[in-house]
């Protein structure tokens, strides 16, 4: 049977455990037919033994993407694993304790200056750096939440996703011409070690469910994984600089 996926390359970055969302991209990848190159950061022995829970162990790579040798390195050694790439996942999000859950008057620039950097100006850096190997029809995806609205606690990593937002807009703009789509998936609340990290994130999770349309169940992350499969492929070939929700469509309708 033929893989939505078929002979695919892909770079996944932000696996951390096997309860990240870039976990299930990749072992739904897979189970297409993707050949799957990981990053990680930090806690990299950790990362390994995830890679090995896919369906077949990927190879797994040390990106952080506020270092510029990384980034600068990270072309010569995904070649090591992939003659090119089809395909990218930036599922990367950082904010410090200030920008999350406390006042929003009094993060300082230093801390929210980080957490748009590794949030939202990333997914530039990554994109440029793997730019040589990417062929044309490639598509590149990242993980959002939908900012068009402030979100309680969520303060300033909100602003980074925002912004995350717009990047997506200016480089599918101009990587339209090399016929490389760019898009952002904007989930709904499911429960990874990010998810962790944002107060309040039980009763944002529990309103979810009672307010989705077609429901939400915040302990399944199938949906998204399959909808970023979905970005990823042949399928989609004309849709880029969008937001594509995967929410049960609590975007669409009244609090």
């Amino acid at each position: 049977m033929t893989g939505l996926l078929d002979g695919k390359r892909l770079v996944i970055t932000g696996v951390i455990t096997d309860a990240s969302l870039g976990f299930h991209v990749a072992r739904v990848a897979q189970e297409q037919g993707a050949k799957v190159v990981l990053t990680g950061f930090g806690r990299m022995s950790l990362v390994e033994r995830i890679a090995k829970r896919l369906p077949q162990e990927a190879p797994v790579i040390e990106l952080d993407v506020t270092d510029a040798e990384h980034l600068a390195a990270l072309p010569d050694k995904v070649r090591e694993h992939l003659d090119g790439v089809d395909g990218v996942l930036h599922s990367i999000a950082y904010g410090p304790p200030s920008t999350l859950g406390s006042d929003f008057l009094e993060a300082p620039w230093e801390d929210v200056a980080t957490a748009v950097q590794v949030s939202a100006y990333s997914l530039k850096d990554l994109v440029k750096a793997l730019l040589p190997l990417m062929t044309e029809g490639s598509s590149v995806v990242g993980m959002d939440f939908d900012a068009r609205v402030a979100w309680p606690a969520y303060n300033w990593m909100g602003v980074a996703k925002a912004s995350l937002e717009s990047v997506t807009r200016y480089l599918a703009r101009d990587l339209g011409p090399r016929k490389i789509r760019v898009n952002v998936v904007a989930a709904g609340p499911v429960r990874t070690m990010a998810a962790k990290s944002i107060p309040g994130f039980v009763e944002l999770d529990k309103s979810w469910t009672e307010r989705a349309p077609l429901g939400w169940d915040p302990t399944d992350p199938e949906p998204v994984a399959k909808s970023v499969c979905a970005l990823l492929s042949d399928w989609l070939p004309a849709t880029t600089g969008s937001m594509v929700w995967v929410d049960g469509g609590v975007h669409a309708v009244g609090m």
